[in-house]
Formats: C-alpha cells, structure tokens, sequence
C-alpha cells in the first residue's frame, strides 16, 4: 500500500506538514519565555498572579533546594500536588536538576501510592500537607527519602478551605506535622535557596524527562517513559496546529489535572512555550469555570466531553459571558456532535475533537480548528506523524473504511515503558506504537475511531463498538451522559447495557429509549438493559470509568440488570 499521507491535503495553509523541532530541554521554553516576557503573568490561582520571572527564580530555587538534598540526573522525584503555583513550580525545578518528574494522582490511595513510589524508585516527593498520613504510612515500604510538604495556604490562605474537598480521603489526616530533615516546607526551601540559574547536562534525545503512568484502567499501571524531545515535540505540535494563538497574550483555562499528561501538554508546556497566563482550577467546578471565564476571559479552553456538557447545561448559564473562548480541543474520550454543536453557539468560538494517548506524549490527531473537520471524526494526524489501520491478526495495513487496529508513529512516541521490557515488545513494533483502539480512516486521511479493542462488545456473532450505540443515546434531548458497555448473556454471549444520566429536570423511561434507537441502529446494537444514574465513574480528566461499570454489573443480580424502567 502507498506510504503516501492523504490527511496533508486538508492542512490549512498555516499548518506545516513537518517543523523543525529545537534540541534544547524542556526547561528551555520556560527560561525563554521569563526573557522575552518577564512581566506577563505566567499563573493565575484565585486572584493571585505570578510573572514568569517570578516563576522561573522560584523553580531555580526550589532546584537548588533539591540538588541540596542529594537529586541528582536520572533520579525520580514524585509530585503529588492538584492544579496550583507550587505543582508548576516543582515541575520545572525537578527538570532543571536533570532529574525524571513523576506525575502523582493526588487521590490516590495508599496501595497506589506505595505501588507507584515503588515501581518508579522516587527518593523525594513533593506534596500537600493534607496527604502527608497516607505518605507516612508508605515510606518504609518504598526508597522515599525526602518529603516537601507544601499547603495552598503558602499562596493564599484565604483560599485553603476550597482546595481540602479534593482529598477528601486526607480527612483526619491533617495532624501537626513534624518538620525534620526527612519532611520539610516547601516555602522553608525556597527562601533558604538562591534564585541563580541550574542547568544539567540534558541530551533530549535520550534523557528522561517524565514518568507518567497509565490510569491503569485496563491493567496495573505502567510507567510510560517520555523524553524532553517528546514533551518538546508535543508542544511545538499544538503550537503550530494552534497557529491563531499569540506568544504573550493568551489566557488557557487550566482545568485539566496537571498531573495528567494531557492537561501536562496542552495547558502547562504549551501555555509556558506560548508565555500565555495559566488559569489554575484546583478541582473541575462546573459555576466556578463559567465565573472564571466570564471575569477573566481566556482564549483557549482545552477539556473532556464531560466538562463541556456539565458547562451547557449549567442552569445559569445565560448569565455568562464566555464568547472569549476562541478554541477547544477535546481529549480522553469521544466528543458527542451535539455537545460540540451547542458549544460553538454558546462561545462562538471552535471545538474539534482531538486523539492521543498518554504514550503518545499524549496527542497524535484533531480535527483543524480552522479549517476543515469531518464530525465523528479524531481527525488527521499532526506534523511529523504517521498512522495507519493495521489487521491485528496479520499486522497488514488495511485499505480506507475497513476497521483495524490504529498504529501511529513520530516523534512524539514514548522510548517505552519503565522496567517493562516484554510490555513495550507487544506495543512497540519498529517504531509503530500499537495504540489498542480500532478505528478506520476515510479517502481522504481522516481517521475514525470505533472503540477500544477491549471494549468491543460482541453479541450473537455481532461486533459491536460502544461509541456509536452512545452517540444515538447523546442525541435523545433528555439525556446528558450515557455510557454503554457489554453484560454477560446467556444466549447471545454478551448483551449491550446502557448506563444513562438525564439532564435537570427531564424524565424519560427505558421503554422509550428502546423505541429511540431502534428507529437509529440495527436491532443487534440496540441496548436491552438500561441503568439510570445520577453520576457515572470516571477519572479525573473526565474518562468514562467502562471497567468500573463491568464491575458492578458482575456482581449485580440478574433482575437488577434486566430492569428497563427509569425509577
């Protein structure tokens, strides 16, 4: 088959088919930005700003700090901290020691917190002070040495309170810490440090800029290893798909956890390269974002699914301005064409939907925000970026509209996963990351995604892919979320189940959505078990939780699961 791209023919004029990629660290957007614009703001936490000269002598300080207490190029540093000044800060400071930043789920238990401090070999965490029991109670289990506890109250005291629903599994926790050589503040550091440039010795080619593990939702997690040339790359990729957006005079609304790759990528690197404001959100509140969009008027407001339909159907939400908003690329999971449509009335402003993976560093495809964009579809591959739809019996590349694995390749691609060498073999194949989703690609290069290969549901003989049973249930005007999955059958194998939560104030039965769909799919696809909800499981950046789901379906009754009327 032609190696030929067909997707480089929608590229918009502005968009390069392939950029020069500088080889310079991580670190370096940073340092660059703080010459350029010294006195723009580079944060923004609750009515509090910093500038980016203020940003980057607090992460030289803190860098000192660390180098001080024995962090040396190649040791792993664990972050633990929600969306705030001090996450930023320690993340660039850990780079510029040459150490590898661990990105640490704030809500995570002590079994996943002693698992990951374990597997990645971090020797210094950085933390809030309200997690700091469940710290105490892993360390000796793990090569932890040092802990730097931080509290929102170090910024902004007033603010303390509005933080703490966060980790809310840190209740009672909050004992009167005991501040030694092995647990320090993180304000103590800063003011004992100078603020004098750090530089490692970074190759980043092959230098390790970040741990990041998988969400673990089909698995135990792994350690994804990425380097500063695949965070680099990542960055300058958006940039130039981004291309209407202006060094020094962007605002991004900073949602998305930074501690997830995604919101790592799109908000902080890009928002540091762009020397644009970051708008810190802690916690995703639905009144709190429309407040702060409406007061403070960010330009770029990237998100999930789930954040955009929380916004429009926010019960005030006539009473918002949020016609600033002038792009937004949705991620980790599939953007329904009805969200996106009323979005775009709301804002005015542009919502495509986008692809990536936290291998991928994380993005690998969108859909142009000015230019041409296919609905339903992930879009086109970005600059430097291969893809193709591969038979995941034989690995041969299959033609336009046949479903197959999704492969991509470029230079955002992970070097592998950490002390994995057998995982990285099955998914690393000559450069080909075997991403596990089935999709196809159309005529014209765009590409489709139908479903992860693991959560294909397969009834009576029948394939049938998740995403497209949920986007009818999307277009029925009572329902605000739906999530479908496959349920053990005694006959057909597996049956398809629907769990659905209905917008305020609407009301409609199972029966009624049986008749919707069948008049939208083929019989077979049609789901013969619905679940009302008021909320479905989900990660933090807004993932529908399907494991979750398939777990409480197996452990409830039979007539629990074949009920098919709303309560």
């Amino acid at each position: 088959m032609s190696n030929a791209k067909p997707w480089i023919a929608s590229y918009p004029p502005e968009v390069p088919a392939s950029i020069p990629y500088p080889r310079v660290p991580l670190t370096h957007f940073l340092e660059q930005s703080a010459v350029k614009y010294p006195a723009n703001y580079a944060l923004f936490f609750m009515g509090k700003r910093i500038t980016y000269s203020e940003l980057l002598h607090s992460c030289y300080q803190l860098a000192h700090a660390l180098i001080k207490r024995g962090v040396k190029k190649g040791d792993r540093v664990a972050i633990m901290l929600p969306n705030c000044p001090q996450a930023v800060i320690a993340y660039y400071a850990v780079l510029f020691t040459g150490a590898v930043v661990v990105q640490t789920n704030p809500l995570y238990t002590e079994r996943e917190l002693r698992y990951q401090l374990s597997d990645s070999g971090a020797t210094v965490i950085v933390a809030l002070d309200a997690l700091y029991q469940r710290i105490r109670q892993v360390q000796q289990q793990t090569p932890l040495q040092h802990v730097i506890l931080t509290s929102i109250g170090d910024f902004l005291p007033a603010f303390k309170k509005m933080l703490y629903p966060l980790v809310q599994r840190s209740k009672g926790e909050r004992q009167k810490i005991s501040f030694t050589h092995e647990v320090e503040r993180f304000t103590q550091l800063l003011a004992e440090s100078p603020a004098t440039p750090v530089h490692a010795e970074i190759d980043p080619d092959e230098d390790l800029a970040l741990l990041q593990y998988t969400g673990g939702t089909t698995g135990v997690p792994k350690g994804v290893m990425l380097t500063h040339k695949n965070l680099i790359v990542n960055a300058v990729q958006t940039e130039k798909v981004l291309y209407k957006l202006l060094p020094g005079q962007e605002k991004i609304v900073g949602a998305l956890p930074l501690f997830h790759v995604y919101g790592m990528t799109a908000v902080m690197n890009l928002g540091v390269k762009l020397a644009a404001e970051i708008l810190l959100v802690p916690r995703f509140e639905v009144k709190q974002i429309l407040e702060l969009i409406h007061r403070v008027k960010p330009s770029l407001f990237p998100g999930a699914p789930t954040m955009y339909i929380a916004l429009i159907n926010h019960p005030e939400l006539p009473k918002y301005d949020l016609s600033s908003i002038e792009a937004c690329v949705s991620g980790s999971a599939a953007l329904p064409l009805d969200v996106q449509q009323q979005f775009e009335l709301l804002t005015g402003g542009r919502l495509v939907e986008g692809y990536g993976m936290t291998e991928t560093s994380p993005v690998t495809h969108s859909n142009h925000i000015w230019g041409r964009r296919k609905s339903g579809s992930i879009g086109v591959p970005w600059p430097d970026t291969d893809c193709r739809i591969i038979d995941p019996v034989t690995g041969e590349e299959l033609p336009p509209g046949e479903i197959g694995e999704l492969a991509v390749r470029g230079p955002q691609v992970m070097r592998g996963y950490w002390k994995r060498p057998d995982d990285t073999a099955a998914v690393l194949r000559s450069g080909w990351l075997l991403t596990g989703d089935m999709g196809y690609m159309d005529q014209e290069g765009f590409f489709y995604v139908v479903d992860r290969k693991k959560d294909l549901i397969i009834a009576g003989g029948f394939n049938i892919y998740p995403r497209e049973v949920e986007e009818v249930l999307f277009e029925h005007p009572a329902v605000m979320e739906a999530a479908v999955i496959g349920v053990p059958d005694p006959y057909r194998g597996e049956t398809v189940k629907a769990y659905i939560v209905l917008k305020q104030g609407e009301q409609v039965t199972a029966d009624e959505l049986d008749g919707f769909c069948r008049k939208r799919l083929a019989a077979f696809k049609v789901p013969h078990v619905y679940e009302f909800r008021r909320e479905l499981p989900k990660t933090l950046v807004g993932k529908v939780l399907r494991r979750k789901l398939l777990e409480e379906a197996q452990v409830q009754q039979p007539d629990q699961q074949q009920s098919r009327s709303n309560p």
